[in-house]
């Protein structure tokens, strides 16, 4: 019955599951998502995904879900090339980066997102269409999130908090990358780098990676040995349309100032005195 995906082409979930995917030189066949008129809310998707979330795998008649996980049975099911490494504690390590964008940087990134670009979309609905939109996500720290950076755009907590998490994260790949390595876990290009790739990819569009990385030499050779493998390109740059980057670049443009502003602040209120 083979592989079939149900994704968003700017979902940073679907775009991590692509990029094992092209990885592995596999074929699937795709059904899009369309997350703006929100159809991963319909009955026929809820039943594959209770979350209401993209992506989903099905596989043999099977439905996987959870970008992360997907990854790990993808590698699992389909061994070559591996993309994790053999050994049990270095793959233990190789997960503590999978597991940092879990529990920080995908909320992260989605508050960002959020204030840069669909907040603005946003402010054209009418109240009885924001109502809806919150009604349809069914999970009440998201919805209080969403309610909240477009209130507040930039200067939400959750922006507060993703700005920390990111620098967290950067923080951590420039110490590990400084020893002259290619890949995070050496030499083998790992779930760690297609786990934080998506991520990344999305600064960058926005125009803000630099607030980060322009201070750090390591991360940036690395990025720049991320996009040039042919498995980025074809699983994610190569498939952003003209229409989906312009208003990513001109929306997150027009924050950066205040994205610096408000990591200075971050230094100042919590690393300061470190």
């Amino acid at each position: 019955m083979g592989i079939t995906l149900y994704h968003f082409n700017n979902s940073v979930c679907s775009q991590k599951v692509r990029l094992v995917l092209v990885e592995k030189g596999l074929e699937w066949d795709e059904q899009v998502v369309d997350l703006f008129t929100l159809e991963q809310y319909e009955p026929e998707y809820i039943k594959l995904n209770p979350k209401g979330v993209v992506p989903t795998v099905v596989h043999d008649g099977r439905a996987v879900i959870e970008s992360t996980l997907i990854c790990e049975y993808l590698d699992d099911v389909f061994p070559d090339p591996p993309l994790k490494p053999t050994d049990p504690a270095e793959c233990a390590a190789m997960r503590v980066w999978t597991k940092a964008v879990d529990e920080g940087i995908h909320e992260g990134v989605t508050a960002i997102s959020f204030s840069a670009m669909f907040r603005e979309r946003m402010k054209g609905m009418s109240d009885e269409q924001r109502a809806r939109r919150y009604r349809n996500i069914g999970d009440p720290a998201r919805r209080d999130r969403d309610r909240a950076v477009f209130e507040h755009g930039v200067d939400s907590p959750h922006v507060f908090n993703a700005i920390a998490a990111y620098e967290a994260l950067f923080g951590k790949l420039e110490k590990v990358l400084a020893d002259g390595r290619a890949w995070l876990m050496g030499d083998i290009y790992s779930l760690a780098e297609i786990g934080i790739a998506p991520y990344a990819a999305r600064l960058e569009y926005l125009e803000l990676l630099t607030v980060w990385v322009e201070h750090r030499p390591a991360v940036a050779a690395w990025w720049e040995r991320i996009k040039a493998r042919p498995g980025y390109r074809m699983g994610l740059s190569d498939l952003l349309t003209e229409a989906e980057i312009e208003p990513m670049n001109r929306f997150g443009g027009a924050i950066r100032q205040r994205m610096a502003e408000r990591r200075q602040e971050y230094f100042e209120d919590f690393l300061a005195a470190g």
